[in-house]
């Protein structure tokens, strides 16, 4: 709780609020807090009313608000912002192929949805923001992570705007999250289910970094506390192999290589070289300081700074996932979903 801002009595507002991620960051916050109201912004109704049909979001349905909306709508995303005291923007479009053959819907999502948020952030006095961004970020190859880093740039440089507002804005970027929608462990899982004789693996050599769903609602909450404004935050997570992984979850399964997709990468990154000269080592994360401070102050502790060869990559991580530790956080992952 101490890493934590005290969400008592406060307005939070989350983009994409009935994903893995925001029904998780929303749980969360109604278990740990007494918010004066929680808005689940979000463009599915169907999803809506499911969420809100679920037995743990009923008792708690005096503190929700479901608003239909797309972030591409400026006028109905200022308009949910109105009275809003945090914002979490994990909207997005994250489907690697699917990006790649619909790049103007990429791009009106996850950059001018960007805009948008800012803009009604501003609009509207909000306290801090946090967007959520992706490994794929960071050297991208793919219209997906081109897209995001875009993203990245505009929340950083957000600060500069804020003025006497005094919005603050920073990003959290992490790896794959074991177990969540869309992702290869629960698509492993299927198979293994429906009696599969042998796993598709796309690359021997493929390696992705893994962060557990609560972990990274964790991540996002402690980073509220420390943000100052145009950092982008990473967490120090493990790597693993995907035949290492597919081995785990069926050791008596064969596999069989198809191929990397349209715009994948072998081995992800989350610090770049580039990104080294503006990185300080902030103990359970990687902190990449705004190359403008908004305020005219430096933010880089030099003590705290990495060496300039460094760069954090999933194929070089120091940090790797046996067997043991996946299953354990397979475990988490069940346990939290229960």
């Amino acid at each position: 709780m101490n890493d934590f801002i005290d969400f008592n009595n406060q307005s939070i507002l989350i983009t994409g609020g009935t994903g893995s991620f925001g029904k998780k960051f929303i749980k969360t916050i109604l278990e740990t807090y007494d918010p004066k109201k929680v808005i689940i912004f979000s463009r599915d109704e169907m999803k809506q009313y499911e969420m809100a049909s679920d037995p743990f979001f009923q008792k708690h349905q005096k503190k929700l608000r479901f608003f239909i909306g797309d972030v591409r709508d400026a006028n109905r995303l200022e308009m949910a912002v109105r009275e809003v005291d945090y914002i979490v923007h994990a909207a997005a479009l994250k489907h690697v192929p699917a990006a790649e053959y619909n790049p103007f819907e990429c791009i009106h999502t996850n950059v001018m949805g960007a805009q948008n948020v800012v803009e009604a952030a501003l609009k509207n006095s909000v306290k801090r923001v946090i967007a959520l961004s992706t490994d794929k970020a960071a050297n991208p190859i793919n219209l997906y992570g081109a897209s995001k880093l875009c993203s990245d740039k505009i929340f950083v440089a957000a600060n500069n705007l804020s003025g006497s507002i005094g919005t603050r804005f920073a990003v959290v970027r992490y790896g794959n999250v074991v177990g969540s929608r869309g992702s290869v462990i629960p698509f492993f899982q299927k198979l293994i289910d429906e009696g599969a004789t042998s796993l598709p693996i796309t690359s021997a050599e493929m390696t992705r970094f893994w962060i557990t769903l609560q972990q990274g609602v964790n991540f996002v909450l402690s980073s509220f506390k420390r943000m100052n404004g145009g950092e982008i935050f990473i967490p120090k997570i493990p790597s693993m192999n995907i035949v290492d992984l597919a081995n785990a979850m069926a050791p008596n399964l064969e596999q069989h290589i198809i191929g990397i997709r349209p715009g994948e990468k072998l081995h992800e990154v989350m610090v770049t070289l580039d990104d080294a000269r503006r990185t300080i080592d902030d103990g359970d994360r990687y902190v990449i300081c705004p190359e403008y401070p908004f305020d005219g102050k430096d933010p880089i502790k030099m003590e705290n700074l990495v060496p300039a060869d460094f760069h954090y990559a999933s194929n070089t991580n120091d940090e790797w996932l046996n067997d043991d530790d996946l299953k354990a956080l397979l475990n988490e992952t069940r346990a939290y979903a229960a």
